[in-house]
């Protein structure tokens, strides 16, 4: 039998062969890819003297196959994966964290590196050259390359569980949101549901064999109505228990003795290499730089934004109390309250923008954005071959019509589909003997489902949730870096955010949304009012929304800025580091941590405080878009040279300034966000 992934691929643009792809391919094709990168290691081992082309560049070219490999078969496991693919991943988990030490504690492999970062002021080399070697250079000494022979070993053993371990805290995420049902069997008990979600949960039902019934899952687009419009009080609640009990029951899916295992091992392994703890040690590549920045940027942001979300909470209550007799508003409330504040305040209400918002007008109106700032154009092509039938994908072209990118788009739940929303790359960009290798970019969703009488309908912060991922896609796409490692979205952490959370803001612009928010039905045009009240209510329940955020980030940096050799208790542990942010009562028995996936399954380990800290970065750049217009072509051009296709070339930092003209202010962020009165 003939494997696909051991030869070149034959598709259009070299994409994945998906439907010629068997589970039972992708060992030996990892075994073949390990083998070939082997093999280059040991030549740049035998070149004489070296030098930053035969060592640094030859290392940076080095395993292009198994790069590929791994992209295409984790992102399947994240999209459309199975029992065999999972227990597959468990086997291969290790064979690459066996290989990526074997390279970076190769005492051979790191002096020839060394002397040439030693002689770097000699060199002559561009700044991405430099970025390059020294990001090299780094990558080595921050995962062992000075260790010694024990303290090597024990760095291997740490690293291949720390895998394992994350592999696995997934999985039960997944397990436990795919078991979970809820059927209602009375239309009675689903007042104030809307018709779309009522077709969903009817499906649904259909779906798993109950005709006549209403089914309800823990996917966000079947959660957040109940939580959001159901009347129906006994209800939301227990939603919410299931949803926020996720593997935190003590059965075979409980994820609580993972976590303290994953920041016990992530602790050691910081000390192992000479840092304080793990969060030291990640923010040492960070923009952030170190622990303290984090806190002292959170904290200043609690300090501002505490007493608005009080008020905001405060409000709810009122209302609660005025409607419902409601003595104590408990967490599955909020959201229907809240829903209920906007309606009264705003006269706005959500699902009235629904028919505005269908799935084809959105991704029309992302690309219709694109074009206007960037001259992109996209076009679907049926002929490259997808992993499931409701992805599509797109040839994707510059303003000069040269091509760009290969774009995947994936956008509704299903079992083999992790929870969220999420950019990833199937193919990175890099230049090889002159030719520009261009990009397979995906975006993943969880979006709305059609039903049988209407297309998807997206919620409006669904549609901020596509002009989100589409700005992390842009990144990719728009790559033009040399080095694959330094290309597209491979920049700091706490930086990655910037493209992606900027784009949202064109989403309130109704110059942007008359491109495309049109009646699905009749086609008319989302009317001036509508728009008026979506601005007017874009800072509504902000510093309630401001300390959920900041409740996330401070719970992160407490795993990871301690020994946590303290935690025993994971929900005593929340508990005491959430006080300063909790808004509503505590219920007992649900934890925040075991389905914390970006911080225990995905790369935001000492990280969550990204998304504060970009939303800083891209709202003091989106007032610059503010003040020349939003599709100011001078403007879109110097970020898209500056920040998109710069991608981790140079420092965030300079790269940010030289769009802006200066560093960031947090003026913009806090004006945007209500927390300050503008002058």
């Amino acid at each position: 039998m003939s494997n696909p992934l051991l030869s070149s691929f034959t598709t259009p643009f070299n994409t994945a062969p998906f439907p010629a792809i068997l589970n039972e391919h992708f060992q030996p094709a990892f075994v073949a890819a390990i083998q070939e990168a082997k093999g280059e290691i040991e030549a740049i081992k035998r070149e004489s003297l070296p030098t930053f082309e035969n060592t640094v560049e030859a290392l940076e070219k080095s395993g292009k196959q198994l790069g590929v490999l791994s992209a295409l078969f984790f992102n399947l496991n994240s999209a459309e994966t199975n029992a065999e693919l999972q227990g597959l991943a468990r086997e291969i988990s290790p064979l690459l964290t066996t290989h990526a030490n074997d390279i970076l504690l190769d005492k051979e492999l790191f002096q020839r590196i060394s002397q040439v970062f030693e002689q770097r002021e000699q060199l002559s080399l561009t700044a991405e050259q430099t970025t390059l070697l020294e990001k090299t250079y780094k990558s080595f000494v921050r995962n062992g390359a000075q260790l010694g022979k024990e303290a090597a070993d024990t760095l291997r053993k740490i690293d291949q569980e720390l895998a394992q371990l994350s592999l696995q805290f997934g999985e039960n995420v997944l397990a436990e949101t795919n078991k979970f049902i809820h059927l209602v069997a009375n239309l009675s008990e689903l007042e104030g549901l809307p018709k779309g979600a009522l077709d969903a949960a009817a499906q649904l039902a259909e779906e798993k064999g109950k005709t006549g019934s209403w089914a309800f899952s823990l996917d966000y687009p079947s959660y957040i109505p109940v939580m959001t419009y159901a009347k129906n009080r006994n209800l939301r609640k227990a939603l919410f228990m299931a949803f926020n009990t996720k593997c935190a029951k003590q059965d075979e899916l409980d994820n609580q003795n993972i976590i303290k295992q994953l920041v016990s091992l992530r602790h050691q392994r910081a000390q192992l290499l000479g840092y304080e703890n793990h969060a030291h040690f990640t923010l040492e590549e960070r923009m952030a730089k170190s622990p303290i920045t984090v806190f002292d940027f959170l904290n200043s942001l609690l300090e501002k934004a505490k007493p608005k979300a009080l008020l905001d909470v405060q409000e709810v209550a009122d209302l609660a109390k005025k409607i419902d007799q409601l003595t104590t508003l408990e967490k599955w409330d909020f959201a229907y309250y809240s829903e209920l504040l906007k309606k009264e305040k705003y006269a706005l209400d959500e699902e009235e923008l629904r028919p505005y918002f269908s799935l084809e007008n959105v991704i029309s109106g992302v690309f219709a954005t694109a074009s206007r700032l960037f001259g992109l154009r996209f076009v679907p092509n049926r002929e490259i071959p997808v992993y499931h039938p409701e992805v599509t994908a797109y040839e994707v072209y510059d303003r000069d019509n040269r091509f760009l990118s290969v774009f995947y788009a994936d956008f509704f739940p299903r079992p083999g589909k992790r929870n969220g929303a999420w950019m990833t790359s199937y193919k990175g960009q890099y230049f090889e003997q002159g030719i520009d290798h261009r990009p397979h970019i995906s975006i993943v969703c969880n979006f709305t489902k059609p039903t049988k009488t209407s297309p998807s309908l997206l919620t409006f912060n669904e549609v901020t949730t596509l002009f989100h991922e589409f700005g992390h896609a842009l990144h990719g796409m728009m790559a033009r870096g040399i080095y694959e490692s330094l290309s597209g979205t491979s920049v700091f952490w706490d930086f990655v955010e910037l493209p992606s959370q900027i784009f949202e803001n064109w989403c309130y612009e109704k110059d942007c949304l008359d491109l495309f928010a049109k009646h699905y039905q009749t086609g008319e045009p989302i009317p001036s009012d509508l728009v008026a009240k979506i601005k007017k209510a874009a800072n509504f329940q902000q510093g309630y929304m401001t300390l959920r955020q900041l409740s996330f980030a401070l719970l992160d940096m407490a795993y990871h800025s301690q020994d946590p050799g303290q935690i025993h208790d994971i929900k005593a542990f929340e508990s005491q580091v959430l006080k300063g942010t909790e808004l509503l009562p505590s219920v007992e028995n649900t934890r925040i941590s075991t389905s914390f996936s970006h911080i225990f399954q995905g790369g935001y380990a000492s990280g969550y405080y990204s998304y504060k800290w970009a939303e800083v970065l891209d709202a003091d750049a989106f007032e610059l878009f503010q003040e020349k217009g939003i599709f100011d072509s001078s403007t879109a051009t110097s970020f898209e040279k500056n920040i998109l296709s710069a991608g981790g070339s140079e420092h965030p930092s300079l790269l940010y300034a030289r769009f802006r003209g200066r560093d960031p202010k947090p003026d913009a962020l806090l004006k945007r966000s209500g927390l300050v009165t503008s002058k």
